[in-house]
C-alpha cells in the first residue's frame, strides 16, 4: 500500500484528487494521511468526498475514513467499470474539482464512461466549468485523449445546483504532448455569463475583456460570447456571474477568468479575466499556469514536454504525487512563480 502524506508542500486536496487518481488506475492501495493538514478547515470535505465516493463507484473500491472532517483515508480499488457515474454535491462544491480526480480514471477503463455531476460550476478557488470544456480538454484531445462535457445549468456560490454531463471515451493511443513555445495568437475567444442578473452584466464583463485585449493585440480576431436568460424564465437556483477567455496559439489554448460577487461592477470582472489571461501569454511558453498542474497526471503517462508560464505549488505538488507512485518521471526547470519547463524522462505505466 502507497501512503502519502497530506500534509507535503501546500497541503491540499490536490494531493487526495491526484493519489486516489492513480489508485485506481494502478490497482494499487493508497492511504493517505494528514489530509489537508495546512488548510484552514483541515480533513475531507464535502466536495472531496464526493470525489471519492465517485471514483469508488468507479472501479468499486473499498474505502476507509471516507467521510467529512476525516484526516485519513485508505482507498482500495477494484477494477475501472465503464458505467454511468452521479454525484451529486448538494453544496456548491466544484465540479471542476471532482472532474479533475475522474477525469484520469475514467480514461483507463476499457468502454465509454458517462457521468452526471451537480454542484458548483463557477465557483472561487476552482477552475470554471467554461475553462476546462475549452482550454483543459482541448489539450487533451492534441494527447489523444477524448472528452466531452455539456453544462446543463450553471451553479454559483452558495447555491450550487449546477448540472454537467458528459463522457470520456477509452484512452486508447496516448501521444506525446510536446507545448514549449508559441510563436502566434490565432485568435481569442470567451464567454462571458449572467444568471439570475439583468443581460448588461454579461454584456459589460464581455465588452471590458475585450477592450483590454484589443488594447494588447490591435489586429487579432476577438469572439466573447455573451450568455444570459429571461429574468422570469431563468432555470439557475441562484445568481451569479462570470467570465473566461482564452487565446488560441499554433500550440495550444492559454487562459484566463474571473468571478462576479456582489458590490464587484462587470468592467473590474472582464478587466481582470483580461488582464490574466494577457499575464499568461508573456512569457510566450505554451501552457498557462491553470492548466500546467492539470496536465501532469496524463503526461505521465503519455510522455513530452510543457513549458509553463508559471509553476505553481499545485503543479510541484502533483509531480511529487506522481512520482510517489511510479519514481522519477518528470524533470522541472525553474523555480515556483517563476516560468518554467517540465520534460518526462520516464513514462509512468498502468
Amino acid at each position: 500500500m502507497k501512503v502519502i502524506d497530506g500534509s507535503y508542500g501546500e497541503g491540499g486536496g490536490q494531493i487526495l484528487r491526484t493519489a486516489v487518481a492513480l489508485s485506481v488506475i494502478t490497482g494499487e492501495p493508497v492511504k493517505i494521511i494528514n489530509i489537508r493538514a495546512n488548510r484552514p478547515n483541515p480533513g475531507l470535505r464535502s466536495q472531496h468526498l464526493h470525489g471519492i465516493l465517485a471514483l469508488k463507484e468507479l472501479c468499486n473500491a473499498r474505502v476507509k475514513g471516507a467521510e467529512v472532517g476525516s484526516k485519513v483515508l485508505e482507498f482500495y480499488p477494484g477494477k475501472i467499470q465503464p458505467k454511468h457515474v452521479k454525484i451529486p454535491i448538494t453544496t456548491a462544491g466544484s465540479i471542476t474539482l471532482v472532474l479533475q480526480a475522474l477525469l484520469p480514471a475514467m480514461a483507463f477503463a476499457d468502454r465509454e464512461v458517462t457521468f452526471e455531476i451537480t454542484g458548483g460550476t463557477d465557483v472561487p478557488w476552482s477552475p470554471p466549468v467554461d475553462y476546462l470544456k475549452n482550454v483543459t480538454l482541448f489539450a487533451l484531445e492534441r494527447m489523444g485523449l477524448k472528452a466531452e462535457i455539456e453544462i446543463k445549468r450553471r451553479g454559483h456560490y452558495p447555491r450550487g445546483g449546477g448540472i454537467v454531463v458528459g463522457k470520456v471515451k477509452p484512452w486508447e493511443e496516448k501521444k506525446e504532448l510536446k507545448a514549449t513555445r508559441f510563436t502566434k495568437i490565432e485568435s481569442f475567444e470567451g464567454i462571458s455569463h449572467a444568471v439570475k442578473l439583468p443581460s448588461h452584466v454579461a454584456i459589460r464583463q464581455a465588452n471590458a475583456a475585450r477592450q483590454v485585449i484589443e488594447r494588447a493585440y490591435p489586429n487579432t480576431p476577438i469572439n466573447i460570447v455573451e450568455e444570459y436568460y429571461d429574468r422570469d424564465n431563468d432555470p439557475h437556483l441562484g445568481s451569479g456571474s462570470g467570465i473566461v477567455v482564452w487565446a488560441n496559439t499554433d500550440v495550444l489554448r492559454l487562459g484566463g477568468d474571473a468571478l462576479g460577487k456582489r458590490g464587484k461592477p462587470a468592467e473590474v470582472v472582464g478587466r481582470e479575466a483580461a488582464k490574466e489571461l494577457l499575464g499568461q501569454l508573456k512569457p510566450m511558453n505554451a501552457v498557462d499556469k491553470f492548466l500546467g498542474d492539470q496536465l501532469i497526471p496524463f503526461l505521465a503517462f503519455a510522455g513530452g514536454e510543457i513549458w509553463v508560464s508559471e509553476i505553481t505549488k499545485h503543479l510541484v505538488t502533483n509531480v511529487w504525487v506522481v512520482e510517489g507512485f511510479f519514481g522519477k518521471v518528470f524533470e522541472v526547470e525553474g523555480e515556483v512563480r517563476k516560468p518554467g519547463k517540465i520534460k518526462v524522462v520516464k513514462k509512468a505505466e498502468a
